[in-house]
């Protein structure tokens, strides 16, 4: 394996530095890879990406090619099967490496959705286009649904006790419909809100459940390109099925209606009642702030079609060498879904998700064969599991969490792949969710002794930390870590890694464009995914367990879920 790397650099321009650099790190990737190699990350990158897989949509045709392609994967690498069910039609002796995800696909159809608004003062009555204006869904299984109630702007839609902060006021809004501010109010303290990093109280999700819970109808977020971190084509691209758990009795709420109007859109709704969008949204960021009735009615139509889905995390695991130590588990996940087959696009209607996420899903196999061959062997045991829904809320992980092959309290720490760099080598990386564990200092030595360096989250207000798997497992309390490509280049510009990313969440994530290219560095794939192996080693190694630091929100379960399991 070392010799094939070395041929592939071996012509490498000479005479340039930023050549030479790349280069050597080729080299030193390849000399200390554990098998993790250039040639079989791109391999499994692009045949998970491939059209054959359909997108690797849940319950879809591509869904039982990629567990077939997984599987497989699985056996051949050597992992002891952890599921509870084999492929489907396979003979009933087969391995069991699949954990059954029981879903529930709501598929709205965009023709005859309709979202209208009535009873201005000012203003006659105002139709939005779907696509266009706004997208929505239900969290309703049934054919039929139709969601009307009174608007009102709620701002950014937070009840925040501790930060002295309540959008809500004394307004009953049950039975109503709420527009709502994406992200945070630009406070001047940097000590509110978590500062330039977004809380939980930023993601849209929060502001869905925080509705649901006080009885709301509906929840519309207005959509911001640069607060969400991607445009409106990608809230387009969730016109299609929406999954959710058959048994949601374990999750937050979700109100009958919920869904996104475009900036413009909402622009128009705020005239038609006579009021200033950018006016509220200034008012909206102040602590006095209190929810303004619009004086109008919503009024949203959704024909669905509702189907039963069972789709499938993907698991297998290897044993620690230490007997009194094999008991504990590092798990390694990675999602394997992405949107299956959609709207077209230039001619494109397979969203192949090569980036989002076979990279990261090859990543894991390359990962768990190296676990598989590691010497000496791995104190401890670790779990890797190839999750399903990511994509629509990390459902996958959820299941795995409501019953889990290995103990919680008995799992030191779970590592999320979810996208790896393929724009060339970088002299760093960055988390999401800087400062919250210390699995971050592991990263840091791992990366020191590369001659590598820690960066800080480039776009801290997205909030990144609360959109991938890994954010399920603290929420129960375990630490977690995403690794994250890094931005500074070798050998490119200042601002070139920002540049590139922002081209790809531009116009490619979640769009049919985010295919396998034949251009990208898997060297520089290989230098990060080893990255990731080595930090699973340090954990593996070490007395001391993984914690949260004091002052993260995750801390409190984690010290409650090891009290619990003390005899």
């Amino acid at each position: 394996m070392v010799a094939t790397a070395l041929a592939a650099t071996a012509l490498v321009g000479c005479g340039v530095e930023a050549d030479r650099q790349t280069q050597t790190r080729a080299i030193e990737v390849a000399q200390t890879s554990n098998g993790i190699t250039p040639e079989d990350l791109a391999a499994h990158t692009r045949a998970l990406s491939d059209d054959r897989m359909m997108g690797r949509a849940p319950g879809e045709e591509g869904e039982a090619v990629t567990l077939g392609y997984l599987q497989a994967a699985f056996e051949r690498i050597g992992l002891a099967p952890a599921g509870d069910a084999a492929l489907p039609g396979s003979a009933p002796e087969s391995p069991r490496f699949l954990q059954k995800v029981e879903l529930v696909g709501i598929t709205a159809n965009g023709e005859t959705s309709r979202l209208s608004f009535r009873g201005f003062a000012e203003a006659s009555a105002l139709d939005l286009e779907h696509g266009r204006d706004f997208v929505t869904r239900t969290s309703i299984p049934e054919e039929v649904v139709d969601v009307s109630g009174e608007v009102v702007f709620v701002g950014y839609g937070i009840d925040a006790p501790e930060e002295g902060w309540n959008d809500f006021g004394d307004m009953d809004v049950a039975g109503k419909i709420l527009l709502v501010l994406p992200g945070e109010p630009p406070v001047e303290n940097p000590e509110r809100f978590g500062g330039q990093e977004m809380t939980y109280y930023g993601r849209w999700t929060y502001k869905i459940e925080e509705g649901a819970r006080r009885g709301a109808a509906g929840v519309l977020l207005i959509h911001d390109p640069e607060t969400a971190g991607y445009t409106w084509d990608v809230i387009k691209s969730r016109t299609g099925e929406a999954l959710q758990k058959a048994d949601r009795s374990v999750l937050p709420p979700r109100p009958p209606l919920l869904g996104w109007l475009s900036a413009e859109a909402a622009a128009k709704v705020f005239n038609a009642a006579g009021l200033d969008l950018d006016q509220l949204a200034a008012s909206a960021a102040r602590e006095t702030f209190t929810a303004v009735d619009l004086g109008a009615t919503a009024t949203g139509h959704l024909d669905n079609t509702v189907r039963q889905v069972a789709s499938y995390n993907v698991a297998g695991m290897v044993e620690g060498s230490d007997p009194e130590s094999a008991d504990e588990f590092i798990i390694f996940v990675g999602h394997w879904d992405h949107l299956g087959v959609g709207k077209e696009v230039d001619g494109d209607d397979i969203y192949n998700g090569a980036i989002d996420n076979a990279i990261g899903t090859a990543a894991l196999l390359e990962v768990a064969e190296a676990w598989v061959s590691a010497e000496p062997a791995p104190r401890r045991s670790a779990l890797f599991i190839a999750t399903t829904a990511e994509e629509s809320g990390f459902l996958g992980v959820v299941s795995y969490i409501e019953n889990p092959v290995v103990p919680l309290d008995k799992t030191l720490a779970a590592i999320n792949i979810d996208g790896v760099n393929v724009f060339g080598p970088t002299d760093d990386v960055w988390i999401v969710g800087e400062g919250l564990t210390t699995l971050e200092d592991d990263l840091a030595a791992v990366l020191e002794a590369r001659g590598r360096y820690l960066s800080p989250d480039p776009a801290p207000e997205q909030g990144n930390f609360f959109r991938s798997d890994h954010f399920p497992f603290a929420q129960v309390g375990i630490p977690a870590l995403c690794v994250r490509p890094g931005t500074s280049y070798i050998g490119k510009p200042e601002g070139y890694g920002r540049e590139v990313w922002d081209d790809y969440y531009s116009n490619r994530y979640h769009q049919p464009s985010d295919e396998f290219d034949e251009s990208w560095d898997f060297n520089a794939t290989a230098e990060d995914v080893q990255v990731m192996f080595e930090v699973g080693l340090r954990v593996s190694a070490t007395e001391a367990w993984p914690q949260w630091h004091d002052g993260s929100e995750f801390k409190a379960a984690r010290d409650m879920m090891l009290q619990n399991a003390r005899p």
